[in-house]
């Protein structure tokens, strides 16, 4: 069986800072830049209906949050001041957001320098 993953204890926004905090039940904590969360997005829009159909997301560099709403006891959707706001994010996803952190933020920025785009809008 697999192991489960940990679930959050706390879910804070810093509105002045444009940062998520996630406190996990194994005592792991994670705090996401708005700008990470905006251009890892589970969202169709940010993750395409398949696999390799992923959109490199540019220009989100100050985007901030607007507001986290509960989905069930699994998720929050996260609205962003650009407007975006269809992405759900599970608990998992969030974790692993946060444990692959370096390596998908890594991953952004050659994607950005490879299509010559920028973090700025």
């Amino acid at each position: 069986m697999a192991a489960k993953t940990p679930r959050p204890t706390e879910v804070r926004l810093v509105r002045a800072e444009k940062t998520l905090i996630v406190a996990f039940d194994n005592g792991e904590t994670f705090r996401y830049p708005a700008e990470y969360l905006r251009v890892e997005s589970p969202s169709a829009e940010v993750q395409g209906h398949g696999p390799g159909q992923q959109v490199t997301v540019a220009g989100r560099r100050h985007v901030g949050i607007t507001a986290l709403e509960p989905v069930g006891h699994y998720a929050v959707r996260i609205v962003f001041d650009d407007g975006h706001d269809t992405g759900i994010y599970s608990w998992d996803y969030l974790y692993e957001l946060g444990v692959k952190r370096d390596a998908k933020w890594a991953a952004y920025e050659q994607a950005l320098a490879t299509k010559g785009m920028s973090r700025d809008p």
